[in-house]
């Protein structure tokens, strides 16, 4: 009986600890999908608080060491260090593979310094992990338009539209994609 009670007091305690850990993923999940419908639905006025929302969330890691490393990636960046960001996203990365920002830092530092191809690899892995990261999704389509495919730069550029349709960026993209293609045509 003793074996029962105890054995029956660790399934519980499991129980506990699972939902209390997957609680705040799924609250956070909630919260993500509310802000991109309210992205998809804002007008002029208000899509750049709802897309710094957005980007808020992408930023947050779960651990402050995890969230300074980013801050000094991003630092780094902003100071035109690309060589410095690399290294405190590359060490971000190997601590917390999970996390897409660390692999978008590291691709927008890669591109900086002209290194496309591991930009590239990247992107691929930040959108892996987050396949709804308008800003990776950007950064593909211009390595596109750079690597002279317009058609698949135009096809992100419109799968961002999809989920930001005031992403200014994209939509001068678009517009000018569609020129050249149009020109192209004839």
């Amino acid at each position: 009986m003793v074996m029962q009670s105890l054995r029956f007091k660790c399934i519980v305690t499991a129980l506990f600890l699972t939902v209390g850990y997957s609680l705040p993923a799924s609250a956070q999940e909630t919260l993500i999908d509310e802000l991109y419908q309210e992205l998809a639905e804002a007008d002029e006025a208000t899509y750049p608080r709802v897309e710094q929302r957005i980007i808020a969330q992408w930023e947050k890691s779960g651990s402050a060491a995890m969230d300074l490393l980013l801050r000094r990636g991003k630092d780094a960046l902003e100071d035109g260090a690309p060589d410095a960001a690399v290294e405190h996203f590359t060490a971000l990365i190997d601590h917390a593979p999970d996390f897409a920002e660390g692999y978008y830092g590291r691709a927008s530092s890669y591109y900086l310094l002209g290194l496309a191809g591991p930009a590239l690899d990247d992107i691929r892995k930040a959108l892996v992990i987050n396949p709804r990261h308008f800003e990776a999704i950007r950064g593909l389509a211009i390595i596109m338009e750079e690597l002279e495919r317009p058609n698949d730069a135009m096809e992100l550029y419109e799968m961002i539209l999809e989920m930001h349709p005031n992403a200014e960026q994209a939509l001068d993209a678009v517009e000018r994609l569609k020129l050249q293609l149009e020109g192209e045509a004839l």
